[in-house]
């Protein structure tokens, strides 16, 4: 893995934050010009909200938030401090909002971590086995999804803004199938057989035109073998503390919407499930958005999977849950990652040189 210091800031750059906005705005312009209905007054439609949902929104972002930063105190053996874990989880946010979802961000995190005091196993260890965890809580989700919902999870085309036929469904396959395959794949390499997995990438690497990668297959393969290590010997409360926190974290993700479209409209307890399960299918489909954050690619696949619970309200809800779930994320980023650097490149620095030597006196 290139852990490159230039190029991993140079991906954090704050100043990258406006391409996912632009995209973000460009195609909620698109839907409201779409609109053959749409008017000015649709946009004060916001001030209709009731406000409790509104507050119990915010509280569920608090919960998961809060989730993500103790989980990865949990995951490192609580050898992050509190003020390191907040660090931590601020700039995986902010580097999973500005590269696409389908590329993702494990060096950076890798980095962020390593710069925390992490050594580079263990910060791929916890990296990987991060990835794995969530990936595992839309494989075992979505099943139970499809039993739920039937025939329902998929918006109909009637209902829909933009007719896409059964693209939603296949686009759903597609990813689902990725993310099975690649957590599968991933799971096996580090927990199982890392020197099966470094045997498999060396014969891939005798394949003629991949055979000039075979040294960075090497290194890969010895990666994962160290990363894998980091995690022998962890006791059962260990793995069931990460992975309780993992469900949780996703499980209040997924109900901010909830909360949202409660504020707007009147839903029965099968329409909130039905929403968290169609939450769940849009989230998946929206792993291989080739988009940073999935910019445009939410916005639009929202108008159809939940105009038919929302109809006057869909745009006015779709902005205000990107407000909250993803464009703080952009800001608390660009704020944070400065006050990083200066911490973890400059103010150590300082401190090592201001540390005592030892040493004999004449």
């Amino acid at each position: 893995m290139n852990i490159n210091s230039k190029e991993i800031l140079k991906t954090l750059n704050p100043n990258k934050i406006w391409v996912p906005v632009l995209i973000g705005l460009g195609i909620v312009l698109y839907l409201f010009i779409s609109d053959p209905d749409f008017t000015a007054d649709k946009l004060k439609l916001v001030f209709d909200a009731e406000l409790w949902p509104l507050f119990l929104a915010f509280l569920v972002i608090l919960i998961r938030d809060t989730g993500y930063v103790y989980r990865i105190k949990v995951l490192t053996n609580h050898d992050l401090t509190w003020e390191s874990s907040i660090y931590v989880i601020i700039l995986w946010e902010f580097a999973s909002a500005v590269t696409p979802s389908v590329v993702g961000g494990t060096a950076i995190v890798v980095f962020v971590l390593m710069k925390e005091g992490i050594k580079f196993g263990r910060a791929l260890a916890y990296v990987m086995l991060t990835a794995i965890l969530d990936n595992l809580f839309f494989l075992v989700m979505s099943p139970l999804a499809l039993l739920y919902s039937k025939q329902e999870l998929f918006p109909n085309s009637e209902d829909m803004q933009v007719q896409l036929g059964n693209s939603l469904q296949v686009l759903f396959l597609v990813s689902y199938s990725l993310v099975a395959v690649y957590t599968s794949i991933m799971a096996y390499a580090l927990l199982i057989r890392p020197r099966g997995f470094k045997w498999f990438l060396l014969r891939i690497g005798n394949i003629p035109f991949i055979r000039r990668w075979r040294h960075h297959l090497n290194n890969h393969g010895d990666e994962v073998i160290l990363a894998s290590k980091q995690l022998r010997g962890k006791r059962g409360r260990y793995w069931i503390s990460v992975l309780l926190f993992t469900f949780l974290i996703w499980i209040a993700r997924y109900a901010v919407l909830n909360c949202l479209v409660t504020a707007f409209a009147e839903v029965s307890w099968d329409e909130h499930l039905l929403i968290f399960c169609r939450h769940l299918m849009m989230w998946i489909v929206m792993l291989v958005s080739p988009t940073p954050g999935s910019s445009g690619t939410a916005e639009f696949f929202f108008n159809q999977f939940f105009y038919e619970f929302l109809e006057d309200y869909t745009i006015v809800t779709n902005i205000l849950w990107r407000m909250l779930t993803y464009y703080p994320y952009l800001l608390l980023g660009a704020i944070f990652l400065p006050r990083w650097i200066k911490r973890v490149f400059f103010k150590k620095k300082e401190e090592e040189k201001k540390a005592p030597t030892v040493g004999i006196d004449a």
